[in-house]
């Protein structure tokens, strides 16, 4: 049986699900990455995941399709035993998202449902349908966004779906507490990803403002929060449950 700790991370093709796959990859972890639509992308993860000396597969999931969720398992399921021998993986980061900001008052329930779909239908029966393949003593990482305790004009149905998705995540921590599984969030700030380059685009201003506000002066990069993730994932975190930890470098204090 491999020894290995084994990651799923959704949504790594990109960005923050990338920057948080390699710091699981320099932290020792293999990993099952999974991409929507860009599979070249995501296969350049596993090739650099794999120039790291560790084992990676990456897979199509779209999180918004929960029909799908099923099928997925069973996928997961057997690359477990092909590349790895096991029935099980350790750690569940639920990353996968997308940016669709607009006025409380023209949001659109099309737009409402998808972000559900994506960013708490998705991540709720996607860990529910996995809960039989993450290992006792494993572990959750769910993000939800800085924009659940301060507000920006235009994110009102985005934040309120990530604070569903804290909620959830203490309410994960209590009930698989008994099979020794931690759940917690990361929050980040906004950070220089093509997740947030539309918004940044439509406002120049915004990364100034933004910065201004930052007690430590800047917007947060990509390689400010997977270490973060690679920290929950480990033996260092093994007493830390149910917690929200914001990474936004000192947002609106």
């Amino acid at each position: 049986m491999s020894t290995n700790k084994i990651a799923l991370v959704t949504g790594a093709s990109r960005g923050l699900g990338k920057n948080t796959a390699l710091r699981l990859a320099q932290a020792g972890h293999d990993l099952i990455l999974t991409y929507r639509n860009k599979a070249a992308e995501a296969q350049a993860v596993v090739a650099e995941i794999e120039a790291l000396g560790r084992q990676a597969v990456a897979l199509p999931l779209d999180v918004s399709q929960s029909a799908t969720f099923p099928a997925f398992k069973e996928a997961i399921g057997q690359h477990l035993q092909q590349k790895w021998n096991r029935d099980t993986f350790d750690f569940l980061v639920n990353n996968a998202g997308h940016d669709a900001p607009s006025p409380f008052a023209q949001t659109t329930e099309e737009s409402f449902d998808h972000l559900m779909n994506v960013h708490f239908k998705g991540v709720y029966f996607l860990t529910q349908n996995l809960l039989p393949l993450l290992a006792d003593g494993g572990g959750i990482v769910n993000f939800s966004t800085g924009l659940a305790r301060f507000t920006a004009p235009g994110y009102a149905a985005y934040a309120s779906m990530k604070g569903a998705v804290e909620i959830l995540t203490r309410y994960l921590a209590k009930e698989l507490g008994s099979r020794g599984i931690r759940a917690n969030v990361v929050a980040p700030g906004i950070i220089k990803t093509d997740f947030t380059a539309a918004a940044r685009q439509a406002h120049p201003q915004l990364e100034g403002y933004m910065a201004s506000q930052t007690a430590l002066g800047r917007i947060g990069e990509p390689e400010d929060i997977g270490g973060i993730v690679a920290f929950l994932c480990s033996e260092d975190a093994r007493w830390v449950n149910a917690q929200r930890i914001e990474a936004s470098g000192g947002y609106a204090l």
